[in-house]
């Protein structure tokens, strides 16, 4: 007989996350998120998949806050709405993995989450900086730019912005005017004196905004710049 040993050995993968999904009757997505998580569970890339009828089990619904369907959770990843089975796979993959919080922080605010965005991060502070290379890249959407605008606000006088500082000096620095224009912003939110020399460097910026934004912060921090 053919040895099964390998079925039976030390994984040497990740450990398969575990998916939890709503759905109710009528709803139009709902099938196809049921067929993208089942065919993860065939492919190994989920443990297990639990799928509960909302209208069914209506206080199991209450309890995980479920408004709308198809509502789904990986791992700690909570998703709503419709996904094409390579978004989920995706998921999966860094559930996994354990990583992805800072991608999963962006997604929260691309969809107007804002509030649990910053409990996220309260809990994970090493999601913020995460969330602030984002700012970095040109192909981040204008909506998460927005959302981290947000957050930077609402963290504002937290030990988790002063101990960013540092990163978003470093984001003064960038290639992109909007970037070197936000951080500059930032470091007026975050209100720290050691940040002037990284603003003053921006009063010779080559695009005006951001040298005014640099002014304006500048006064914030305490010291005036010229105009």
């Amino acid at each position: 007989m053919e040895s099964t040993a390998f079925l039976l050995g030390p994984r040497i993968m990740p450990q398969a996350p575990r998916a939890l999904l709503f759905i109710a009757d009528g709803c139009t997505h709902c099938p196809a998120a049921v067929a993208a998580l089942a065919r993860l569970v065939k492919e190994g890339r989920l443990g297990r998949l639990d799928i509960v009828n909302a209208a069914a089990e209506p206080d199991l619904a209450a309890g995980h806050n479920v408004r709308s369907v198809p509502w789904c959770r990986i791992g700690e990843f909570e998703l709503h709405g419709a996904f094409a089975f390579e978004e989920l796979a995706d998921w999966a993959e860094l559930a996994a993995a354990g990583s992805g919080w800072g991608t999963y922080c962006a997604y929260l605010l691309e969809n107007h989450r804002l509030s649990e965005a910053v409990d996220l991060i309260r809990e994970r502070p090493s999601t913020f900086a995460d969330l602030l290379g984002l700012l970095a890249d040109s192909d981040t959407d204008l909506g998460v730019r927005i959302g981290i605008s947000a957050v930077v606000e609402e963290l504002a006088g937290s030990p988790i912005l002063a101990a960013a500082v540092p990163e978003i000096e470093q984001l003064t620095l960038s290639e992109s005017s909007q970037t070197r224009a936000d951080a500059c912003h930032f470091l007026g939110i975050c209100g720290d004196p050691r940040a002037i020399p990284a603003v003053r460097r921006l009063l010779d910026d080559e695009t005006a905004a951001v040298r005014e934004i640099a002014v304006d912060t500048l006064a914030v921090l305490g010291e005036r710049g010229r105009r």
